[in-house]
């Protein structure tokens, strides 16, 4: 690949989100800003190794798009209903950079809007707000690929049939919207921090992009959920570099190098979660940040906190009762000293249809009867998960465990 080429994908890969953010306030459609999006790129493959990269790469690529996007409304019968589009004077476009950052926020409350499905809005953020494809997003929330288009599809007609507005909701309004919105932005971070499907654990372009907007949320609303979310993400995101290494192969948390955590961001999480817990009573954020401290501060695998942490799970499952808790819950009091009524809390749910195609479901129960000395069982489980992980790191993880169980008895 030629420099120019590299550091096109490299600007792609950090801003095509934002330029279409931007390009949707500008031209009012999604489909029409997506596709003026890449049209600006094509132009910049071309144009920029002849003239050079221009001082403002991204406010380049979103004009360029704009004029596409404008030429496109004149070459169509909707010119006449969409004319307030065709400004007369370059200048009426807003493209400082402080509008530019919000028009991320603006992008996601509009996906987020109380007059879609909650489905529909998470569907929608992933998919047009993060550019995860459909079978990404599909995978991320457990669902058919054809379920989810169908789902994005009416997301956008509802959108543009009913005139919802681009805009950061008022202050009166935040408290409501603000649930929804933050499950979108943990979704992303996920998505991020461990990747549905690739070759990498970890896309930090997501994992960036989920906190900046989190930042973004706390200066517009600072409640309690929002510094738990925060706390969270830094608390996950600190062990990033000791999640995967050099050969890209997955490690799990008990065998990863804690030297390689970064305390700067633990440290920052930490002060985030004493600001959410000084505001009660503690959210479903909050709580699974606290859990997350417990994994941070622990020096070795062995001195993690497993009692702790079953209480908070305890609280968790009593307040937001699901499917992936319990699986976390039975997880942790199998670490704490009770495996046989770990894996009894396993087999409770294996028939709930979430976690029947769960890889994640899969390869726990593989490892808990692993440690157990219960082989063949391990072996079965093991190759289920196999069956259903999409993550060639994963899959490399769950074959290499499958090669340690061949000569076990």
């Amino acid at each position: 690949m030629s420099t120019e080429a590299s550091c096109l994908d490299s600007l792609y890969r950090d801003h095509s989100r934002r330029v279409q953010a931007t390009l949707i306030r500008l031209l009012g459609d999604f489909e029409l800003a997506e596709e003026a999006m890449q049209d600006a790129f094509v132009a910049a493959v071309h144009q920029w190794p002849i003239h050079g990269e221009p001082d403002n790469p991204k406010a380049w690529l979103i004009r360029t798009g704009y004029h596409c996007g404008i030429n496109q409304i004149r070459q169509r019968s909707t010119a006449r209903r969409r004319a307030h589009l065709l400004l007369p004077d370059e200048e009426a476009l807003d493209l400082e950079p402080a509008t530019i950052e919000d028009d991320a926020l603006r992008l996601l409350f509009t996906c987020c809007h109380p007059s879609l499905s909650m489905e529909a809005r998470i569907a929608l953020t992933l998919r047009e707000m993060c550019g995860l494809t459909t079978e990404q997003v599909a995978s991320a929330l457990l669902m058919k690929p054809t379920t989810l288009a169908q789902r994005i599809v009416r997301a956008k007609r509802k959108i543009r049939d009913a005139h919802i507005p681009y805009i950061v909701p008022s202050q009166e309004e935040l408290p409501e919207r603000l649930p929804d919105v933050l499950q979108v932005i943990y979704l992303v971070f996920n998505e991020g921090y461990s990747r549905s499907t690739g070759t990498s654990v970890v896309d930090i372009s997501l994992t960036r992009e989920a906190m900046r907007l989190g930042n973004e949320l706390a200066r517009l609303l600072p409640h309690g959920e929002v510094f738990g979310l925060m706390a969270l993400m830094l608390l996950n995101d600190a062990r990033r570099d000791a999640r995967q290494n050099s050969a890209g192969e997955l490690i799990t948390l008990d065998a990863q190098d804690r030297r390689l955590w970064h305390q700067r961001d633990i440290h920052t999480g930490i002060k985030w979660l004493e600001q959410a817990l000084a505001l009660t009573p503690a959210g479903y954020y909050t709580l699974q940040a606290s859990i997350a401290a417990e994994h941070a501060q622990a020096s070795i695998a062995e001195r993690t906190d497993w009692g702790r942490i079953v209480r908070l799970y305890d609280a968790l499952c009593r307040r937001f009762p699901s499917p992936i808790l319990a699986l976390n819950r039975a997880v942790a009091i199998a670490m704490n000293g009770a495996p046989a009524t770990g894996l009894q809390l396993l087999d409770d749910i294996a028939q709930h249809p979430q976690i029947s195609r769960y890889h994640l479901f899969h390869a726990a129960k593989a490892d808990l009867l692993r440690r157990q000395g219960q082989y063949e069982a391990a072996r079965n489980a093991y190759q289920q998960a196999l069956l259903l992980a999409t993550l060639e790191p994963e899959k490399r993880f769950l074959n290499r465990r499958l090669a340690e169980l061949e000569n076990s008895p």
